[in-house]
């Protein structure tokens, strides 16, 4: 039986406020951004990120990769509140990297960024995202990234 992906919704998020510290004692620095809010829209999904209901704990490995630790709320167009963690990864050659650190613009080709989020919310119409396997992707930009995200069929 094939793996295909069906296209689910993208969620437009604006970040806020950015701290970054370290090194750390297992090496590199760990940051952190708030989700600031956004917009959800999508086939299986519309609605908005609540401002400020949380962030991304990123970890900037001392190998160059950022490990995505990510909790925020989610309303959708209806009303229900869904929370959202987002794990993944994102890591570039050292120029990309570079210019991504100082929130210069770069194509999105030119960088992997990958995640997986989970879900919790009520029974109801959306109870679907925590029972389905989501994968996504990422476009990362000054003030905000651009997460696509595909249902695992």
């Amino acid at each position: 039986m094939a793996i295909t992906l069906e296209y689910v919704f993208t969620i437009h998020m604006m970040l806020g406020n950015r701290k970054k510290y370290g090194p750390v004692v297992d090496g590199g620095q760990r940051g952190f951004v708030t989700a600031a809010g956004g917009r959800i829209e999508g086939p299986r999904l519309n609605g908005h990120v609540v401002a400020n209901s949380g962030g991304d704990w990123a970890h900037y490995r001392a190998d160059g990769t950022v490990a995505f630790n990510a909790s925020y709320m989610l309303e959708a167009d209806d009303g229900t509140l869904i929370h959202m963690t987002n794990r993944g990864y994102r890591h570039a050659p050292a120029e990309i990297a570079q210019k991504m650190e100082a929130l210069e613009p770069v194509p999105a080709d030119s960088y992997y960024m990958r995640v997986n989020p989970a879900f919790e919310c009520p029974t109801g119409p959306h109870d679907w995202l925590t029972r389905t396997v989501i994968v996504g992707e990422g476009d990362r930009h000054a003030d905000h990234t651009e997460f696509k995200y595909y249902a695992v069929l």
